[in-house]
Parts: C-alpha cells; structure tokens; sequence
C-alpha cells in the first residue's frame, strides 16, 4: 500500500511540474511579432494582386515599396497628368470652334433673311 502511494505522488508531482513547464513555455516564449503577423519555417506562397487604372498613362510618383503593408483607400501612385491636361485644352479648343460655327451659321441665315 505504500508503494502505491509513492507511485500516485510520484506521478502527480510529475504531472504539475509538466504542466508547470507547459504553462512557463506558453507565458515566456514571446515571439515579439506584432499582432497579425505569424512566423514559421517552410515555404510560404502568397496570391499576386494587379492593379490598373481607367486609362493608361505614365506614373509621376509611386508612393509605397514593393513588400509594404497598405490601407483601403491609401494612395498608391500618381500619375502625369501633362498629356491628359493637354487632351482636356484640346478638346476645349474643338468645343470652342463648333460653337464658333454654329454662330457663324446662325449669322449667315439672318443675313439671307432666314429664320432657325
């Protein structure tokens, strides 16, 4: 009965210092990672994400590095909108000269005495 005893201590005193290393292992073994990022060895493969505009044109200035953490609705670029700008005044110029000519047109119809 003795020799029971000692087996049942000596089993329980096994069981806390286990459970005592398992709790100090889980409590200090601080992996100093901020909160959402995960460390591990082996091969890790992530999906590629492509980005593209409404219209094609050349880039002023990238704003973030290849690898960055980024936000919704954080800027990634900027575009040169020089060529844009100029297709804008264009386009401006060409509104202009129609509604030149829709007077012009107007004009020589009251001249012949016509009415629109």
């Amino acid at each position: 009965m003795k020799q029971s005893l000692k087996k049942i201590l000596f089993v329980g005193v096994i069981v806390v210092l286990a459970s005592g290393g398992y709790y100090a292992w889980v409590t200090y073994n601080d992996s100093g990672l901020p909160a959402g990022i995960a460390s591990g060895n082996g091969r890790i493969e992530a999906t590629e994400i492509d980005i593209s505009t409404k219209t094609a044109g050349r880039l002023r200035e990238i704003a973030v590095l290849e690898g960055d953490m980024i936000k919704t609705g954080q800027v990634l670029a900027r575009m040169d909108i020089n060529q844009l700008a100029a297709q804008k005044r264009q386009a401006a110029a060409e509104l202009r000269r129609a509604e030149i000519g829709v007077d012009t047109a107007n004009s020589v119809v009251a001249r012949r005495g016509g009415c629109l």
